[in-house]
């Protein structure tokens, strides 16, 4: 099982660590060669989503990832993550992927609360140890969007078909639910010769 992660910019390496420790393959994607062998899933770290933007746009990466996302490739989002898939920003005129309908409010906590704690339930997984880092929160969200948490009545993690998206990073530190999560929708996707979403996942073995 292959992962791609976005290495342009931001916190690549902890999610790469991650992957390894799982005991699937991380592949860096640094260049448009690196896109040559298109990975079993795709994980957007976080980092500074403008910078991110821009560096797929000059280094000629960016239609080959939205392509990818639009074809049903599994994403798993962190932070500027959740801000590249976003369809619309509230405090930002830039838009990026724009495959996942939801409206979030980039660096939403400002810089008293810009970075902090919070521990939460996640649907699926139990209760997490959420680390959020000038993060952006959800501020509208399409029926079809899945809200897998809220902190404060604030939505911070969602699911859209195959993509997962999350306000804060769950690469620090050492729980690794949130990635085996996302690594198991690759596996069955690899199995079943598609791609489900979990609660697909379980529908598929009740019928």
């Amino acid at each position: 099982m292959r992962v791609g992660v976005l290495a342009v910019q931001g916190a690549f390496a902890e999610h790469v660590r991650m992957v390894k420790k799982l005991g699937a393959t991380a592949v860096e994607l640094r260049r448009p060669d690196d896109l040559s062998d298109k990975p079993d899933g795709l994980i957007l770290p976080g980092g500074e989503s403008t910078v991110q933007g821009k560096l797929l746009r000059d280094l000629g990466m960016f239609a080959t990832l939205q392509q990818w996302i639009r074809d049903g490739l599994p994403v798993l989002a962190t932070c500027a993550g959740m801000i590249l898939l976003a369809r619309t920003l509230s405090n930002d005129r830039q838009r990026y992927f724009c495959t996942l309908p939801v409206q979030v409010r980039r660096n939403a906590y400002g810089r008293q609360l810009g970075s902090f704690i919070a521990t939460a339930p996640f649907q699926g997984i139990g209760n997490v140890r959420m680390t959020f880092i000038r993060a952006p929160y959800i501020e509208k969200a399409d029926p079809a969007v899945k809200i897998l948490a809220t902190v404060n009545e604030r939505i911070v993690a969602v699911r859209y078909r195959n993509q997962i998206a999350l306000s804060f990073h769950p690469e620090v530190g050492e729980d690794t639910r949130i990635h085996a999560l996302f690594l198991q929708s690759l596996s069955t996707g690899k199995e079943q010769g598609t791609v489900f979403s979990f609660s697909e996942k379980k529908r598929s073995k009740e019928t």
